[in-house]
């Protein structure tokens, strides 16, 4: 579709350099993918696997965004000057992740209820770095009226834009969007907002235009690794998927495995890693339940050379 910015929202464990490399060797589509999150834990050390994560020469021809987890100002002031001395001008800071062991330490979701911090870091962030300032947020941790009281403070900041996924963090991934709240979000601020939540169809793509028609950017999470081929379907205002579909999705497929198999010790690690990428392939297959069972059981790399030659029998 003409005019569509269509954006990687950051999936931890998913979508590293490795996964966004072979996605836009074989699909397309994504115009901006944002880097999984960088976490300090109280050190102002970044782990070597961050860095490998962001180095240009591992998103070579990629428009990357770096993002950053952390509720404190030194934090984010540090790695503000680290992605910049790495060639970055931007940071997305995440007010998103619903997961407890996040929330439970006021960062993530768990700190869009605390105004006033909110304010502080953005504050010092904006007056003591040059740093272009994005953000990724849920509408709140307990309820939508957590992220109505902290726009009114995010008005005060050049913030480049504000991408909201439509649900609350306690919510995790569950139950729908909440579309209503969604667009009481718009009514209440002046900055950019994106959409993201729940785009995982060309048909729910298109809905949501419908329903908020001055929203020109789409972020999108699960989506894109259940359907790598949902993005440029969505480009190409399409619904039919390639002809060669399987043998595309094979090359990703292989590709991934060969990183993974290099950078992983082990068989069973490998698997695992593997699985967890299969839990969202197979929700775009039509046999895609029994496709993951038989994943599932594998229990070598032997075992599952032979499942996957049986799922790309094209």
């Amino acid at each position: 579709m003409k005019n569509t910015v269509l954006l990687s929202s950051p999936l931890q464990g998913f979508t590293d350099f490795r996964f966004r490399n072979a996605f836009h060797q074989y699909f397309g589509g994504i115009d901006t993918f944002y880097s999984p999150y960088i976490r300090l834990n109280g050190k102002m050390v970044v782990k070597p696997a961050y860095e490998r994560d962001l180095l240009p020469k591992n998103n070579v021809g990629l428009e990357v965004i770096p993002q950053i987890m952390t509720n404190d100002a030194d934090e984010f002031l540090f790695v503000a000057k680290y992605v910049q001395d790495l060639g970055y001008n931007e940071l997305n800071w995440n007010l998103g992740c619903p997961y407890p062991m996040v929330t439970n330490r006021g960062m993530g979701a768990g700190l869009i209820q605390d105004a006033e911090r909110i304010d502080d870091i953005l504050n010092r962030v904006h007056n003591e770095s040059d740093i272009i300032v994005s953000m990724k947020m849920r509408m709140g941790h307990e309820n939508s009226e957590e992220i109505w009281k902290t726009l009114p403070v995010l008005e005060k900041y050049p913030i480049k834009n504000i991408a909201i996924h439509a649900r609350i963090g306690k919510q995790l991934y569950k139950g729908g969007v909440d579309l209503d709240a969604f667009q009481e979000c718009l009514n209440r601020t002046n900055q950019k907002i994106y959409y993201n939540g729940d785009i995982t169809t060309v048909k729910r793509y298109r809905e949501m235009v419908e329903r908020f028609p001055t929203i020109d950017h789409w972020m999108i999470g699960r989506g894109i690794i259940a359907d790598p081929f949902l993005a440029q379907m969505i480009k190409e205002d399409t619904e039919e998927y390639p002809e060669d579909r399987m043998e595309i999705f094979r090359k990703l497929h292989d590709t991934l495995f060969a990183e993974f198999e290099q950078h992983l010790s082990g068989e069973k690690h490998l698997l695992m890693k593997m699985l967890s990428y299969w839990e969202y392939f197979s929700q775009s297959l039509e046999d895609g339940r029994k496709v993951l069972k038989k994943v599932k059981k594998a229990k070598s790399v032997s075992a599952y050379d032979r499942v996957m030659d049986d799922v790309f029998d094209y």
